[in-house]
């Protein structure tokens, strides 16, 4: 049972929104308050990003069938049998890649308009963990050298019709991205 309350003032939307949750899973308003704040601190980072990125706009593309969930062991087990001959992958795959890429890089065109927008949202997405180095400069790493790889391909392409450049300096597990 409970031990704390909290007493809340609600606006209008939020009424509506607390009333709508209620109504739709069926639990008082008291454990419907709980779910709802024990799920916005598990999604806290994603929902206070500064990106486009929002929870629903990421549940519209994983239910329009435009993304799926990828268990990371599965997607490094797909990149450990792409086969890597200095630095180049074989030529189909890297076609894939490039079509991917520039798609993207076309979405990204009026998407964002910064490069820590586009790494919070990759971020998201788990291909990576971006930090902030300078006004400018976010140190990047991955999560195994094939990633890293297949990323910083893709990133070098999907960046391509920005209104800034992105400049990459590659480092052994890390790498330091630039926007300039």
């Amino acid at each position: 049972m409970p031990s704390d309350r909290l007493t809340v003032s609600l606006d209008e939307q939020s009424r509506e929104a607390l009333d709508s949750l209620a109504s739709q899973t069926g639990h008082g308003q008291s454990e419907t308050v709980r779910q709802a704040i024990v799920f916005y601190a598990a999604n806290y980072q994603v929902a206070s990003s500064e990106t486009n990125a929002d929870l629903e706009q990421y549940h519209n593309m994983l239910s329009d069938g435009e993304h799926v969930l990828l268990d990371i062991d599965f997607l490094h087990g797909l990149l450990d049998h792409v086969e890597i001959t200095e630095e180049e992958p074989h030529p189909e795959f890297q076609y894939v890649i490039d079509q991917v890429a520039e798609y993207h890089a076309e979405e990204y065109r009026t998407r964002f308009n910064s490069l820590a927008d586009i790494l919070d949202w990759l971020s998201v997405c788990g291909f990576l963990t971006a930090r902030q180095a300078g006004e400018h400069t976010y140190h990047v790493v991955f999560p195994t050298p094939k990633i890293k790889w297949f990323m910083t391909q893709f990133i070098q392409k999907s960046t391509s019709k920005l209104d800034f450049d992105v400049d990459i300096s590659d480092g052994v597990s890390k790498m330091l991205i630039t926007e300039v």
